[in-house]
């Protein structure tokens, strides 16, 4: 820990993110199926907007890191700290087919978005490590090359220290939906849109998550650091692991990453032996005609749905699949959640679940392409641009539809005023 300045940097600009649920965004009379347009035809917002006192520092266009690798030496990961509660997947859904579905149900369990410097247990371990992130900010970052809609995150360098932050206002940890299709959806701007995508795909991923889970839990001595008592709602099932990651590099300064990671349920292998699990949904949006194409071929066709997916959500598939591997899970689960029709006019769309399938990470890895290797050499090469940086704020922003990411200096109070803001709105209520 020699060389670690002790100081904490400022907040990212927010508050404490706790998001209960997101509702089913799929209410009576809100949805269509109409086709999608192409790629052009698709407006994609940026995710901030670039201020005029915003001075660009770095530029880094994807064909550099391309070619980027470094050896990931995960012998030397050591875990600092481990917390939460773990309940244990239940194995009857993997015994659901197209034939014996099941509704999708939806949960009253919390779950924390909690960034790199609110995080309480980072603050106890800030003279542990050089640099500090969640394991959702590592994985966009080392899965950049595969992004197609836009994003940013807040770095603030202090002393010999970087902190990789996420607004608590933006869109960060919503889930992408078809990003990497040759068609976009959201063309036509009605129901089928991006947003309204994204926050269906995260509804449905919050909820499968928890109903797949029987309520038999592993609890580590350390408490969720999020939860609170005053809460109505208990937590998700999660156990947060705090992992010391060696960054080391040919010719570079070895550097320590601190990392928090997430795991979201335990399992019992068949020879008894214990197993951590990370849970994810793919999901079926576009029906045509009103009829599930998966409903007909998941059962008998399964690679083909599956090689579909990693075509058209290949960026989404990538962060699941590094974030699973940071945290040191055995498995990675998937399910295949469809839409439900309504029998009348009258009621929501539901949700079904079809079936799922389970990976071990580093085989799904390379089943998807995807050369770990080449994803720490990336981060390490963010890394070292931004330790060049001066003492200060910063925003990593990728522009929408283009291959480059762009460092800028920002003022100290940036973000900082809109939250201000969105408090004294919330007061006013």
């Amino acid at each position: 820990s020699s060389g670690i300045n002790a100081e904490w940097p400022l907040r990212p600009g927010g508050r404490m993110t706790v998001i209960p649920k997101y509702n089913n965004p799929m209410r009576r009379n809100n949805w269509n199926n109409r086709g999608h347009d192409n790629k052009s035809n698709v407006k994609l917002k940026s995710s901030v907007e670039v201020r005029k006192d915003w001075e660009l520092q770095i530029e880094i266009e994807f064909s550099q890191i391309a070619k980027k690798y470094l050896n990931y030496p995960e012998k030397d990961i050591t875990n600092l700290v481990e917390c939460g509660t773990l309940e244990h997947y239940d194995k009857k859904y993997d015994r659901i087919t197209t034939k014996a579905e099941r509704p999708l149900t939806m949960t009253n369990r919390l779950f924390h978005y909690v960034s790199t410097t609110d995080d309480p247990i980072i603050r106890e371990l800030a003279k542990e490590g050089h640099v500090f992130a969640t394991d959702s900010i590592l994985a966009t970052i080392m899965t950049c090359p595969r992004s197609y809609y836009s994003w940013d995150i807040i770095i603030q360098r202090v002393g010999s220290r970087l902190f990789f932050d996420k607004r608590d206002d933006s869109d960060f940890d919503l889930l992408t939906v078809n990003e990497t299709a040759n068609e976009l959806p959201g063309g036509d701007g009605g129901s089928n849109s991006l947003t309204k995508l994204s926050l269906e795909a995260t509804y449905i991923n919050q909820n499968f998550s928890q109903q797949c889970l029987k309520r038999e839990a592993k609890t580590y001595k350390r408490p969720n650091p999020f939860a609170n008592e005053e809460d109505d709602n208990e937590p998700s099932s999660v156990a947060y692991r705090y992992r010391k990651i060696p960054l080391l590099g040919p010719g570079a300064e070895p550097l320590t990453l601190i990392c928090r990671c997430e795991v979201d349920a335990v399992t019992t292998s068949a020879n008894g032996e214990e197993k951590y699990m990370n849970i994810k949904a793919l999901n079926e949006w576009d029906l045509k005609g009103g009829a599930s194409e998966w409903r007909q071929k998941l059962d008998t066709q399964r690679g083909d749905i599956l090689t579909t997916e990693m075509k058209n959500n290949k960026c989404k598939l990538a962060k699941w699949t590094v974030s699973s591997i940071l945290a040191g899970s055995d498995l990675l689960k998937f399910g295949y959640v469809t839409r439900s029709m309504p029998r009348s006019s009258g009621e929501s769309i539901g949700h079904s679940i079809l079936g799922t399938q389970e990976f071990i990470p580093k085989q799904f890895a390379a089943q998807i392409s995807l050369d770990m290797n080449n994803a720490w050499g990336i981060l390490r090469v963010i890394v070292d641009r931004c330790m060049q940086l001066k003492d200060g704020k910063y925003v990593l922003y990728k522009e929408p539809g283009k291959g480059i990411l762009r460092i800028y200096k920002v003022p100290l109070n940036t973000f900082e005023e809109d939250n201000d803001d969105s408090d004294e709105e919330e007061e006013g209520k």
